[in-house]
C-alpha cells in the first residue's frame, strides 16, 4: 500500500469507530454480555486454526531473534487461549459501569444533578508482542461501551489477524456494532503515525509494549494517552522479614514470568540481615537461571560462599526494564534509604516490602510513590485479573484519570445529568 492508502484506510477506520462508538454507548448489558460470551466459544472452538496462525509468527521470530521473553509473550498455547476465554468470561459477569450514578445532589433552587459513568468513546490501543492483547482490549473496551482500534505489532501480525476476525464475527452474530472494533491490518509504521493523528476520531490512545514504542507514541500522538513507560519494579527486604517468606516473594517477583512488567527488577535489602539472608536467595535465584547483578556490599557477602555466580552492578542497571532473568541487588543501611532507592530507581509501578514489622510496612505503603504497593506479597499480582477486574486493558502509572490497573471503569469518564422543572438563571 502507498502512504496515501495507508492513510486514507486508517481515516476511514477512525470514522467508522466513531460512528460506532455513539451506538455502543447506549446498547443494552445483554447484547455486551451475549457477544463476550460468543466470543469466549469462538476461542475454544478455533484453538488449532489460532496456534496455527500464531506458529506462523512463532517461525518469523525465531527467525528474527526475538528474545526468549519476546518469544514467550508471542507464544500461544491450549491453556492460554481457554484461561483467556475464561477471562472474557469474567469481564460478562462484570457489572457494567455504563449507567452508574457516582454521586448525585439537589441544589436549593430544586435542581437534581446527577454525576453518571459513561464511555470514553473511541480508544486507540498500540501493543506489540502479546496477541492476546487484541481480545483483552476489544473484550473490555465493548463491556465499557467504548469503540476500540487496534493497533498490533508486526510479531504477532498472523496471530492478532485471526483474533480480530472472530471478534468481529462474534459483534455480528448478536447485532452488535461490527464496526465497533476496529483492527488495523497492516505493520507498516505509516499507519501507527496516521492513527495518531486521528484527534477529530479518537478520544484517547492506550499503548502497551516498550518504553521506545510508548515514549514514541506519547511525544507523537494529538490526543490524550495512558501510559507506563516502563516497569521497574522493586522488592525491599526489611530487617524484620521472615527469611523464607523473603525467598518466597523474590523468587516469585523475579522468575514467575520475567517478562512481563510487574515482574521484579531491584532486590534491595537491609545491612542487618543481608549476611545471613542474601545467600540462601542469591541461591535459590540463580538455581532459577537468574544472573545477579550486585554492588560492592552485596559481592563482598557472596564472596564468602561457595562460588555463587555474580556480576559487578552499574548505576545504569538499577534504572533497567530487563524483562528477562536478570535481578539487580543493593544493600540499604535502613528504611527510609530502602524508600528513596525505590522511588530513586523504580517506575512508579509495583514494589514490595518484605517484613513483620508493621510500622516500616506503613511506612513504605505511605510513602513509596507507585501504582501498587504490597506488604509481604509479590509484585506479579498487579494485574486486572488478580485484582479482580476480570482482564485489564493495561497498567497505568500516569496519576491523571487511571491508575494502575485499568478495567471496566477506568475506561469510563462521566456526564452531568440535571434535572429541573423550569429553572432559570
Amino acid at each position: 500500500m502507498t502512504p496515501s492508502e495507508i492513510e486514507s484506510m486508517v481515516v476511514s477506520l477512525a470514522e467508522k469507530a466513531r460512528q460506532a462508538a455513539l451506538d455502543l454507548a447506549t446498547i443494552p448489558t445483554d447484547t455486551k454480555n451475549a457477544t463476550l460470551e460468543s466470543l469466549a466459544h469462538l476461542l475454544e472452538s478455533n484453538v488449532e486454526a489460532i496456534l496455527r496462525e500464531n506458529n506462523r509468527d512463532m517461525e518469523a521470530g525465531r527467525f528474527n531473534g526475538l528474545s526468549s521473553a519476546l518469544l514467550d509473550r508471542l507464544e500461544l498455547s491450549p491453556a492460554r487461549i481457554a484461561a483467556q476465554a475464561e477471562s472474557i468470561r469474567q469481564v460478562a459477569d462484570l457489572e457494567d459501569p455504563v449507567g452508574e450514578v457516582i454521586d448525585q445532589s439537589e441544589r436549593p433552587n430544586g435542581l437534581r444533578i446527577h454525576r453518571v459513568r459513561v464511555p470514553i468513546g473511541v480508544i486507540g490501543i498500540i501493543y506489540e508482542s502479546r496477541p492476546l492483547v487484541t481480545v483483552d482490549c476489544a473484550s473490555l473496551c465493548l463491556k465499557s461501551g467504548n469503540a476500540s482500534i487496534l493497533r498490533g505489532g508486526k510479531e504477532a501480525f498472523y496471530s492478532n489477524t485471526i483474533l480480530a476476525s472472530l471478534i468481529r464475527a462474534a459483534l455480528t452474530a448478536n447485532t452488535a456494532p461490527a464496526d465497533g472494533v476496529q483492527f488495523i491490518p497492516t505493520p507498516d509504521r505509516l499507519a501507527l503515525n496516521a492513527l495518531l493523528k486521528q484527534i477529530d476520531n479518537v478520544d484517547c490512545i492506550i499503548p502497551r509494549g516498550g518504553e521506545g514504542l510508548i515514549r514514541f507514541v506519547a511525544e507523537n500522538a494529538l490526543m490524550p494517552v495512558i501510559k507506563h513507560y516502563k516497569g521497574v519494579c522493586n522488592v525491599y527486604i526489611d530487617r524484620a522479614a521472615s527469611a523464607e517468606l523473603a525467598q518466597e516473594i523474590v523468587v516469585n517477583a523475579k522468575t514467575q514470568r520475567p517478562g512481563v512488567c510487574n515482574a521484579a527488577e531491584n532486590l534491595f535489602m537491609h545491612e542487618a540481615i543481608a549476611p545471613d539472608m542474601l545467600p540462601g536467595i542469591a541461591e535459590a535465584l540463580i538455581h532459577k537461571g537468574v544472573e545477579l547483578r550486585v554492588d560492592e556490599p552485596s559481592e563482598a557477602i557472596l564472596a564468602k560462599t561457595n562460588g555463587l555466580p555474580r556480576n559487578p552492578s552499574t548505576e545504569a542497571d538499577y534504572y533497567e526494564e530487563y524483562l528477562d532473568l536478570i535481578l539487580s541487588v543493593k544493600i540499604v543501611p535502613d528504611l527510609d534509604r530502602a524508600i528513596e532507592a525505590v522511588n530513586t530507581y523504580g517506575s512508579g509501578h509495583s514494589d514490595a516490602i518484605v517484613t513483620e514489622d508493621e510500622e516500616a510496612a506503613r511506612a513504605f505503603l505511605s510513602k513509596v510513590d507507585s501504582a501498587a504497593v504490597y506488604w509481604n506479597a509479590s509484585t506479579r499480582f498487579t494485574d486486572g485479573f488478580q485484582f479482580g477486574l476480570g482482564a485489564e486493558i493495561g497498567i497505568s502509572t500516569d496519576k491523571l484519570h487511571a491508575r494502575g490497573p485499568m478495567g471496566l471503569r477506568e475506561l469510563t469518564t462521566y456526564k452531568y445529568l440535571i434535572y429541573g422543572n423550569g429553572q432559570l438563571v
